[in-house]
């Protein structure tokens, strides 16, 4: 089942005087989180702030109606900060991390089961599924030519596993 409201960052401080708060974005960017003009203090979306935002080097500040003082802003700290899905539209083939995590993983040319999606690893010049089975992580660069297929809805993804992936040898 897909969560409504997706963890998006933490507010790790303040900025200024007036009352912004600093967020360290767990999304793509601190653009894409900007963008939003409602941010979710809770994961049921019973809390809300509407906001204005800006990408800041690797942060994104947000001045939060109502919040402004430094003091305000600091008790804050710590919080994390949700977006709803229904405000987000992802292009074709782009997924949430959340969405991916506990997907059944499978060899495209046997079916087999290779393990579970554990994590995604943000490396830069492509990210890295964390692939466990039996208790062991596996690390599978998402290119072309290893990921196949994404089936969020039926909960898999089809590999061609390269050489050395899921190699144990001893």
């Amino acid at each position: 089942m897909k969560k409504q409201f997706l963890d998006s960052g933490k507010i790790v401080g303040t900025h200024g005087i007036k009352g912004e708060v600093r967020i360290d974005p767990w999304c793509d960017s601190p653009a894409f989180l900007a963008a939003f003009k409602t941010l979710y203090l809770d994961d049921k979306g019973e809390t809300f702030v509407k906001v204005k935002s800006r990408p800041h080097k690797n942060i994104t500040l947000c001045k939060i109606e109502g919040v402004d003082t430094v003091e305000a802003a600091e008790r804050l700290r710590g919080k994390i900060v949700y977006i709803n899905r229904d405000e987000i539209q992802l292009d074709e083939g782009v997924h949430f991390v959340q969405d991916l995590i506990g997907l059944e993983v499978r060899d495209v040319n046997t079916n087999e089961v290779l393990g579970t999606l554990t994590d995604v690893l943000r490396t830069g010049a492509n990210d890295v599924y964390e692939i466990t089975r039996g208790g062991k992580q596996y690390l599978a660069p998402v290119i072309d030519e290893v990921v196949r297929e994404i089936n969020v809805e039926d909960g898999y993804v089809l590999l061609s596993p390269m050489k050395g992936i899921f190699d144990d040898a001893d």
